[in-house]
């Protein structure tokens, strides 16, 4: 073990020196995530909430023909508009985004006691352009609601008889669950974290030195091949731990600028929550680093082992698809399958509930598991003749 842990200091000391791996794994690569993740979701929280306390300009046509409805829609916050020629063609090349139609029937509709009605004109391939949509059919629906009642009540009817069914809504979902709903993403970018803080020590550490030249003077030395790789992984996985510390910690701190109290919402990212992540994520990150040295070993420079790591960079992503099509609640299978697993605990955690021990005993085991079967075919690639050899 002296020799692993010679590999080890040597590959740490090296990262250490190059500014390259220390801005990308303990700088980029913790903070970037946090960073986009909070100010996209401020960005995008804080546009709803202004919008639904500011009014709702929207152009009405025909507002003469209902004055009742137009006045009951200002006291919701709408704002009339003039008129304006051909508003179909101004809705569709976006010079104008929202138009409420007054048809010339309505008057008649209306005295004759028939359904009036109304017409909402819009493009729904405007970003953006839904929230208000929505908000003027609330409108709509609240004052139809009202005018409804009000008929029944002239005819001597109780308007409760126009309902035939009482729905009741109980949501028991708690404040910290709705938050894990809207940070669905934050796994995602813990596991991306871990991968980038040891990507550039495995770039390094095999098809680098192999190019440098240098790879082939440490592997003649009197030392296992496999104490070599196990010091090699070692330092990567150290590199990937901190990254991985250092981005749940930015979350925990940028995620205090988020307005989920506005909502009704918490994200808890505590120090309990971090020092239960933490352990769990300990086998994915060996598992990480053992297989992008793996895979560069199998480059021949560090620009084509750049091309395989960009590739594998690809497979964190297909967990975070696949949770977010699938309609299936979580399984006990899903529990040992890497990746997925510790998404699933993640997600668990920042739900509030609780992770019960076979669950991350499954979860560690298959993970680290993975990992020695990796380790093995990169042992293989290590006792090579080949992989000294640039060419």
């Amino acid at each position: 073990m002296s020799a692993t842990l010679v590999v080890f200091v040597k590959e740490c000391r090296e990262s250490l020196r190059d500014k390259r791996v220390l801005l990308n794994a303990l700088i980029l690569g913790p903070l970037i995530g946090p960073l986009l993740f909070v100010i996209l979701l401020r960005f995008t929280i804080g546009r709803q909430l202004q919008q639904a306390e500011q009014p709702l300009p929207v152009v009405v046509i025909g507002a003469e023909r209902a004055p009742n409805l137009v006045a009951a829609l200002r006291q919701q916050g709408l704002v009339a508009r003039p008129p304006v020629a051909d508003v179909e063609a101004a809705v569709r090349e976006q010079r104008l985004e929202l138009a409420l139609r007054i048809p010339d029937s309505y008057a008649e509709d209306w005295r004759m006691g028939r359904p009036a009605e109304v017409e909402i004109i819009y493009d729904s391939s405007r970003r953006g352009g839904g929230a208000d949509v929505q908000r003027l059919r609330a409108m709509l629906e609240s004052y139809s609601r009202r005018t409804g009642a009000l008929r029944l009540m002239a005819r001597g009817l109780a308007p409760t008889l126009s309902t035939g069914l009482l729905i009741a809504e109980r949501d028991q979902a708690t404040a910290q669950a709705r938050g894990a709903l809207l940070f669905a993403m934050l796994p995602f970018f813990l596991v991306l974290t871990a991968f980038i803080g040891g990507m550039w020590l495995a770039l390094d550490s095999t098809a680098g030195e192999r190019e440098r030249q240098s790879l082939e003077p440490l592997l003649i030395n009197p030392v296992p091949r496999a104490q070599i790789l196990l010091g090699k992984l070692l330092a990567g996985a150290a590199f990937s731990f901190a990254s991985l510390t250092l981005g749940l910690i930015a979350f925990a701190i940028t995620a205090k600028f988020l307005p989920t109290a506005q909502m009704d919402m918490t994200l808890n990212i505590g120090a309990g929550v971090i020092a239960t992540i933490l352990p769990l994520m300990v086998p994915l990150v060996l598992l990480i680093v053992i297989t992008q040295i793996a895979v560069t070993a199998f480059a021949k420079s560090n620009r084509e082992a750049q091309t395989y790591i960009g590739l594998l960079q690809l497979v964190p992503v297909i967990p975070s698809v696949l949770l977010g099509l699938t309609p299936l609640a979580p399984q006990t299978w899903m529990y040992a399958i890497p990746l997925i697993s510790q998404q699933l605990l993640m997600t668990r955690l920042l739900r509030g509930e609780p992770i019960m021990a076979p669950l991350v005993l499954l979860c560690s085991l298959v993970t680290a598991l993975a990992a020695a079967l990796v380790f093995a075919l990169a042992k293989r690639q290590y006792e090579s003749e080949r992989l000294a050899v640039n060419a």
